[in-house]
């Protein structure tokens, strides 16, 4: 049991430098260079729906403010490693951005949509001379299951044992109970390096985002509103901003990497900021609060599971029900206390749509960890919304499964209406 909660762990939570989805496909463009041997004469990229939609709108780190599914594209081909994965353009050479720029504008990179019930989906072929090659990734940002070049599959590539199945450890045997007695047990030392790099790089980027103006910079902005007495100096407020304040900065181009949860570093920064935040405000151990993320990011990784990776539903809901029940659990609430707090949130919120990552994912979290705090207080007075109130179950695992109904079935249709709006929209 131990084994494949660290599995998961190490899994899901993993650092990235940018936003996941154009990270994604820079790192496909990468590996397609380093197939072909140079870097692409042609490229054709096929994406899903949700890849497109998550890729429109966010700024590119060590871009210069680059935007888009061509600039992703050209950064990973030109000057992405994919040794790095998700760090594939984190130490790029800024003097070359000439070359990128020109080979966007150049028109040799064309974009198609892929019609299918993949969610997460990149296919990108490339030419150079008389050589073609494919790679194709399917679920998982870094999930490479397809390498092609000439016509001919490559064999002994680092994806071969991931080619054919599910790459992730199990996830079905998680319940709230059970992350409740683990984050009481478990052996510290199993877990805080994980969680330590989640305090170090999240709050890192947090700090940035409350520093300079990012985006929106509604983290500043709330910041600002409590140091004029607009907003109150109370431990809520103080959340919302240092958790949204991270995104705005990573949103919006800021080359610092994070820790992500379920393949989202906003997800990451939501299921961890706020719980940070409220640890230090109440003078919380260090011990504890390595407890309390592991709750919060346990908590996000089985909502998340039962959603899906990309789907019309905000993942920071996710995260932010995470949060509620952390906070709760290192305030010392009960286990049917969490159950309230976690329900609440998801009962309040789970009507937040994604329609793709740009600067009001950052409201959005601010908004979640608001809503993470009130549920968590009402809790405390035993409060909750009831069963049959919406899509409240009988009980917390109920209504988790309810929520990944709502995200996955629900919301399909929203998801097309969105990505229509986004492609068409004047």
């Amino acid at each position: 049991m131990i084994n494949k909660i660290l599995n998961i762990l190490n899994e899901e939570i993993i650092p990235a430098e940018g936003c996941t989805e154009p990270i994604a496909i820079a790192y496909a463009a990468s590996k397609l260079t380093s197939v072909l041997g140079n870097i692409p004469e042609k490229i054709d990229i096929y994406l899903s729906g949700n890849m497109i939609k998550n890729v429109k709108s966010v700024k590119i780190p060590n871009s210069e403010g680059m935007v888009g599914i061509e600039s992703s594209v050209a950064m990973g081909a030109i000057l992405g490693n994919c040794e790095k994965e998700l760090m594939v353009i984190s130490h790029v050479d800024t003097y070359r951005l000439s070359e990128v720029k020109e080979y966007v504008e150049s028109g040799k990179i064309n974009v198609f949509l892929n019609k299918s019930d993949i969610k997460l989906y990149i296919r990108i072929e490339g030419t150079y001379g008389n050589d073609s090659a494919v790679v194709e990734i399917q679920n998982y940002h870094t999930n490479i299951t397809k390498i092609v070049k000439n016509g001919e599959e490559i064999k002994g590539c680092s994806c071969d044992d991931k080619c054919g199945g599910d790459v992730m450890t199990d996830r079905t045997f998680l319940s709230l109970e059970l992350i409740y007695e683990l984050a009481k047990s478990i052996d510290l030392s199993l877990i805080e390096p994980i969680f330590q790099k989640v305090i170090d790089y999240n709050t890192a980027i947090a700090n940035e985002g409350l520093k300079n103006d990012w985006g929106i910079a509604i983290g500043k902005t709330i910041k600002e509103g409590i140091e004029e007495g607009v907003y109150g100096n109370d431990i809520r407020n103080n959340m919302a901003s240092f958790a949204s304040a991270g995104s705005d900065a990573r949103m919006n181009g800021c080359s610092l990497p994070v820790m992500t949860t379920s393949g989202s570093g906003n997800q990451g920064m939501t299921a961890s900021l706020g719980v940070i935040k409220f640890c230090e405000m109440k003078g919380i151990s260090h011990e504890e609060l390595i407890r309390g993320l592991f709750f919060s990011h346990m908590t996000t990784i089985h909502i998340k599971s039962n959603i899906g990776r990309l789907s019309a539903y905000c993942g920071a809901i996710c995260a932010s029900a995470g949060a509620a029940g952390a906070i709760s659990f290192l305030d010392g609430l009960s286990l049917e206390q969490i159950n309230y707090a976690i329900e609440t949130t998801l009962g309040t919120l789970s009507g937040v749509i994604c329609d793709g990552a740009k600067s009001s994912c950052a409201t959005k979290i601010a908004s979640g960890i608001t809503c993470a705090f009130d549920s968590y207080f009402a809790a405390k007075k035993n409060r909750k919304l009831l069963f049959g109130e919406g899509i409240v179950g009988k009980n917390v695992e109920a209504t988790i499964k309810n929520a990944g109904i709502l995200g996955q079935e629900g919301m399909q249709v929203t998801d097309e209406v969105i990505l229509d709006i986004m492609i068409n929209n004047k």
